[in-house]
């Protein structure tokens, strides 16, 4: 097994002046499971193909162990890659497809045949052994691709968008499956996905990626609890976290009717007259029908989730009307058209400078 190193590094494509990956900064641990997340064309499965030797590096450096393989060829980096597409070949069988790799390095056959064997059991592949890919569906291919990772044992995994073609049930429960199978096996592991909530359910630590640059590396937790800055904070949680531009005032900043209490030195850090609360939709209190706290909000649409429920509604904040989103108990479920009043809970807000994004609060 082995640690994998990105040292500032930066890759720019041939007419562009803008670098795709900008000085990417990360340290994998040994037997981590890091997963890059972020919006379309943010870099993410470009770092992972210039880790997989696929992607030229134009600066700094990458490392597996105390090797570095900046410019070695893929073959010689010892990484597995599962992709999105499977890339199976289709006139082989599951054993031919997951032992390939190990033919042309000319591993006996015997041998072959028992990590095949091996593999197959973990990933439940046992009676599929001898037929085509045509004949399975799609979770069982990707289960191929990962079984044809797992016979190389490789230092290195590295999946790009693995779960992207599954149905949305298959693709939980085999989310499932990889987290548990990479834990077990013990490889180092870099995942990238579009997807944060795959992301925050499947990382040991996750890097969140926007316009080439590396905007935070945390635990899912503390991603969840500290966002670094505003775009953070909008990417990671589903529903996203409400974000509102709002007054300072003495004791805190005034969100609608009410002043929320906030730490003083948070506030102090910034020149702004405004500042940008961020409130999980979990982390609003409903007043009672009769209150003025807080501002009131429209109920546009609920999302009814059985235990609980989410309301979608407008609210006034200030000059301006927002989108709010808060959760309500699954057997307080407002009416669509209502009114309710909504304060943000103290001590679970989240201020951020308006002018530059960065967090403010502890």
């Amino acid at each position: 097994m082995a640690t994998v190193t990105f040292d500032k590094a930066t890759r720019i494509y041939p007419g562009s002046d803008k670098p795709a990956v900008d000085a990417l900064d990360i340290e994998i641990a040994d037997g981590e499971f890091l997963v890059l997340v972020g919006p379309s064309g943010c870099g993410k499965s470009t770092s992972l193909r210039m880790l997989a030797g696929l992607e030229d590096v134009n600066g700094g450096a990458i490392r597996i162990g105390d090797r570095d393989v900046t410019h070695l060829p893929p073959k010689d980096r010892d990484i597995a890659m599962v992709f999105q597409n499977y890339a199976l070949y289709p006139h082989m069988t599951v054993a031919d497809n997951m032992g390939f790799a190990l033919k042309i390095a000319g591993v006996p056959k015997a041998e072959i045949r028992q990590k095949v064997e091996e593999a197959a059991k973990i990933l439940d592949l046992t009676q599929y052994l001898d037929r085509k890919p045509k004949a399975l569906s799609g979770g069982q291919r990707q289960r191929v691709a990962m079984g044809r990772a797992i016979v190389r044992e490789p230092q290195v995994f590295l999946m790009d968008e693995p779960l992207s073609n599954l149905d949305a049930k298959l693709r939980v429960s085999t989310r499932t499956q990889i987290a548990s199978l990479q834990r077990r096996l013990g490889i180092t592991t870099v995942y990238v996905t579009h997807d944060q909530v795959e992301a925050l359910t499947m990382g040991d630590r996750v890097a969140v990626l926007k316009d080439g640059l590396l905007q935070q590396v945390d635990t899912p937790r503390n991603m969840y609890d500290r966002p670094a800055n505003l775009f953070v904070a909008g990417f990671i949680g589903s529903p996203a976290m409400n974000l509102v531009e709002v007054p300072i005032t003495d004791g805190g900043v005034k969100f609608g009717n009410s002043v929320v209490p906030v730490d003083r030195d948070a506030l102090s850090a910034t020149t702004d007259k405004t500042v940008t609360v961020g409130v999980r939709p979990e982390h609003f209190d409903v007043a009672g029908p009769d209150s003025d706290l807080g501002v009131a909000v429209t109920v546009n649409v609920v999302e009814e989730l059985g235990s609980d429920a989410f309301v979608y509604g407008t609210a006034k904040v200030g000059s301006e009307t927002k989108d709010l989103v808060v959760r309500v108990g699954g057997r307080e479920v407002p009416e669509k058209g209502s009114t309710l009043h909504v304060v943000p809970r103290s001590g679970e807000t989240h201020v951020f400078s308006t002018s530059t994004g960065a967090r403010l609060s502890d």
